[in-house]
Formats: structure tokens, sequence, C-alpha cells
């Protein structure tokens, strides 16, 4: 008994984070701006990280998957930060009533990182309290992803933000804590379809990248995978921390 309590312990202690990991997969809501009712369908579903692509236009950062679908009414504003704000004076400080859940929003920065930065600090700023998870920690975590700072920059920025890394990217230990997760594209690696097994040699491809990512002690995430219960259940069994996907409320089911 004393050999196997040993033996537990030394595989926690060389492998941090994985026994979480075994059953604390993660759920990316891709696109949230494109649901009937976004935000609060991820948020009911529990959605671990919800995305939105922006965009800045005539000073105002709007929420769209491409320029020519921008809608004025449609902004970062009236679809995430103002009703997140009002589920945090709802819930006394919380997004939900689930004292366990704390979701982050990705912000997919569509526009040049330099021009758009500026005026979300300033957005953000407004709300501090509740987008700062080192003063409050329930609060939102921002996740810069898209269009980022070159890896050198990320410590300049401050410290309530996060970034979305990438698997080509390398990170200094105090760079690293800038890092929220590992994204990268799942066409890199393989053009299986969801359907029967994923092929050997792609799977390898991607175990390769995804023991990279766990040995930097990060999570990772693969965009433009294939979207049904067979491929969430076979990127689970992987190792794929977080799963991309569009269907938040039947992922949430499977899981």
């Amino acid at each position: 008994m004393k050999s196997l309590l040993f033996l537990a312990s030394l595989l926690l202690t060389t492998l941090p984070g994985m026994a979480q990991r075994a059953g604390a997969v993660k759920i990316h809501a891709h696109n949230d701006y494109e649901k009937p009712v976004p935000l609060y369908t991820a948020v009911d579903n529990r959605a671990d990280y919800i995305e939105a692509d922006v965009w800045l236009v005539d000073g105002k950062l709007m929420v769209a998957h491409e320029r020519k679908d921008i809608n004025p009414a449609r902004t970062l504003d009236s679809l995430y930060i103002n009703p997140i704000v009002r589920l945090f004076a709802q819930h006394k400080g919380r997004i939900s009533t689930d004292r366990t859940y704390s979701p982050a929003l990705v912000i997919d920065l569509k526009d040049k990182f330099d021009v758009v930065w500026p005026v979300l600090q300033t957005l953000l700023s407004k709300h501090i309290d509740t987008f700062n998870p080192l003063s409050n920690p329930t609060g939102i975590q921002i996740i810069i992803s898209g269009n980022r700072p070159r890896v050198e920059a990320m410590l300049d920025f401050p410290m309530f933000v996060k970034f979305d890394g990438r698997s080509a990217e390398i990170y200094d230990d105090e760079t690293s804590k800038r890092v929220a997760l590992i994204s990268d594209s799942f066409l890199s690696y393989s053009r299986w379809d969801g359907n029967g097994d994923l092929p050997d040699a792609d799977r390898e491809k991607l175990k390769r990248i995804i023991r990279r990512a766990h040995n930097q002690k990060k999570m990772i995430r693969f965009w433009a995978t294939p979207d049904n219960p067979n491929a969430w259940k076979q990127l689970r069994k992987m190792g794929v921390d977080v799963l991309n996907t569009d269907k938040v409320a039947e992922c949430r089911a499977a899981l």
C-alpha cells in the first residue's frame, strides 16, 4: 500500500495538473455571438470560455465574424460588457448563482492590436472590479486572442488581461504567466471529419502538440475541430483540455 501511495504522489508531482485534466475538460463557446441569445446561453450551459470576435469601427468595438457582417447595434458593450456587469450586480459579485462557476471572456481581435487595445482598455477600466480576477476572485478573466501583441511585449500590458498562446511560440517563465492557454488549428494536423476513428498518423501529430502544451503546464484547445460527440470523446481521450464547439448545450450534456 505504501508503495502505491508513493507512486501516486510521484505521478502528481511529476505531472502537475494531469489529475485534474482527466475529469475537468472545459468548453469553449466558439463564435458565441452568433447564437440567438449570446452570452446567456453560454452561461446557462456553464461554458468555461466565451468567445467574441471584435472589430474597431469609428471608435466603437463591434462584434462580428467578418467586417461585412457588422451590425451597428451589436457592440461589445451591448452583447457582453453591460450584460456581464448586470449579472454581477444581480448575483452580488458573480456571474451566476453557481459559486463554482467563473468563465473567461475571450476577445478575438480582428483588427490590429495596437489600434484596438487602447479602446478596449478604456472600456474594461470602467468596470475593473468585474473584469479583474486579481482584485475580485470571481471576476471575469479577459483573454486576448486573434491579433495579439508580440510575445516579448506581453509583459507590458496590465496584469488583469491574459493572452491566448500558440504552439509555435516560446515563453520564458514570466511571460508564461500571462498566457491563459495554448490554442492551435486542428487543420494544421488533420482533416478528419469526426466520423469513425481519428487516423493514427494524425493522432500522433496532435499528441505531440498536446504534450508540448502540457509540458508548459498549459491547457490546450484546437479550433476548427469536428464538432460532434464522437469527436469530443476522442479529443478528450487524447488529452485536449478545452473543447472548441458551436454546440455548447449538446457538448455540456455529452460531458
